[in-house]
């Protein structure tokens, strides 16, 4: 059986937090990399039997919090989370309720 490493409790999003070379991505690919990565986390964060995550998408023009908020409502629809919803201390995190 494979087991996932332990993802950190806050996950930076943003792509120089996780990829090398930046240089090498158009923005649409940078925003895919992220949300592959942010799945990546969010699996290995239930698997591991997390109550909760943090991921910081940060604040720029959005599209970043946009993708990451309908990924998650994806999450949410199929019962692999709870709910999520802005840091309550810093809007540019969300976070993620696994356990009910």
């Amino acid at each position: 059986m494979r087991s996932l490493p332990k993802p950190k409790k806050t996950v930076d999003l943003h792509a120089e937090a996780f990829l090398a070379d930046l240089d090498n991505y158009e923005l649409d690919e940078l925003l895919m990399e992220t949300i592959d990565y942010l799945r990546e986390q969010l699996d290995a964060a239930i698997y591991w039997d997390y109550p909760e995550i943090k991921f910081i998408h940060g604040k720029g023009k959005g599209a970043l919090r946009n993708a990451v908020y309908e990924e998650l409502k994806v999450y949410k629809q199929s019962n692999a989370i709870s709910h999520f919803y802005p840091s309550y201390s810093n809007e540019d995190i969300v976070v993620v309720v696994i356990g009910l």
